[in-house]
């Protein structure tokens, strides 16, 4: 007799082992057994991470299609203390795709099914590290999926898709002089022109009728003394556009932005890209299938408009490979407060109707 996973179950255990990025070394092992125990194959370490891979085959030609699921949670500091905790869901993504697994054993007539499990969400180089590791080079499919908050959607609700921005957060690191405080005419203060960039970053406009913000969320300066003019400062920058169009336009004028501000100020700016993620971009075909599955499995009152907010390093996979049919929906579980909260929390029976699109939408190529 077959095995057939429950989420809710496989969610429990996962969401006691949260791992930081490139760090999922008890959740890869506990993925791989439950694919392994359901007969399947199993690749560990693609690309060199922690990712792994396993494949369902057809007896018949067909498309190849690939379910993919994070693995890594988020860091905190609680209490003064580093820690990590699965507060975006990544730990709900993987066991729906574990569960849609044991559901598709022995399904799959045609063509192959690509199991993902992936690293590194959080940091968007999972699935950077997969590509160049050749992950999609027989792909024709790509389903993504993920827990959405209340905000979004109801709990019960599933839309087709999740319109994730663009994101892209840098690091500019801000070069005055050093001086006495009291005498700060002979100094250039790296927190005035830091200020400064803040200010300018801010004050930039792009075309109304898309969406866009910028915010400084780190700013780090001291000279050691209360009585110095601080000589350097570092300020990090979260930003994000509706479009990857509107989210070029936006780095073009933040970089000009930047560097006028600071030598405004006398002062020299440095900009370090230190994380990029595509906004989605969807084939719309592929996409109304998704649709399709969520009515038929769940009913029609469950498919819910399109949501967004966030970012997502699945939309690199598309980016990577135009040709290949993308697709990524979000289900609606009553997350609360919101994701990236230390103490989200969501009702995890709602995870089987994630699940349950997962398997349709695959054994419509593949069964």
């Amino acid at each position: 007799m077959s095995v057939i996973y429950d989420p809710a179950e496989l969610r429990a255990d996962l969401h006691e082992m949260p791992e930081l990025a490139m760090q999922e070394v008890r959740t890869a092992a506990y993925a791989a057994e439950k694919l392994e125990a359901l007969g399947l194959k199993v690749e560990r370490g693609v690309g060199g991470t922690t990712g792994l891979t396993a494949v369902i085959e057809g007896t018949e030609p067909g498309p190849v299609v690939m379910l993919r699921a994070d693995m890594d949670a988020l860091p905190f500091v609680i209490d003064g203390k580093g820690c990590a905790i699965h507060a975006c869901g990544h730990d709900a993504h993987t066991a729906m795709l574990l569960a849609a697994a044991s559901r598709l054993v022995g399904k799959v007539k045609r063509g192959k099914l690509k199991l993902v499990l992936q690293p590194a969400e959080e940091t968007c180089a999972g699935a950077k590290a997969l590509i160049a590791a050749g992950i999609l080079d027989d792909v024709d499919y790509v389903l993504g999926a993920h827990i959405r908050p209340i905000q979004d959607l109801p709990a019960g609700k599933v839309c087709s898709g999740v319109r994730h921005t663009a994101s892209y957060t840098f690091r500019v690191t801000v070069k005055g002089r050093g001086a006495h405080a009291a005498r700060p005419h002979l100094g250039v203060n790296a927190i005035d022109a830091g200020g400064a960039i803040v200010a300018a970053v801010q004050a930039i406009w792009l075309n109304p009728t898309g969406v866009w913000s910028a915010k400084a969320t780190q700013f780090h300066a001291d000279a050691g003394g209360t009585n110095i003019v601080p000589d350097r400062a570092t300020i990090t920058f979260d930003v994000r556009a509706q479009t990857n169009e509107l989210m070029n336009e936006y780095q073009e004028k933040i970089k000009a932005a930047v560097e006028y501000a600071a030598k405004a100020h006398g002062a020299e700016a440095e900009i370090e890209t230190l994380i990029t993620c595509p906004a989605a971009v969807y084939d719309e075909d592929f996409k109304a299938e998704v649709g399709d599955a969520i009515r038929e499995v769940l009913g029609d009152d469950a498919l819910a408009a399109d949501c967004g907010g966030g970012g997502e390093d699945f939309h690199c996979y598309k980016l990577a490979k135009p040709s290949m049919k993308a697709a990524y929906f979000g289900v609606g579980v009553g997350a609360t407060p919101g994701l990236h909260a230390p103490n989200m929390s969501f009702d995890p029976k709602y995870l089987i109707n994630g699940v349950k699109v997962f398997e349709a939408v695959v054994l419509k190529h593949l069964g």
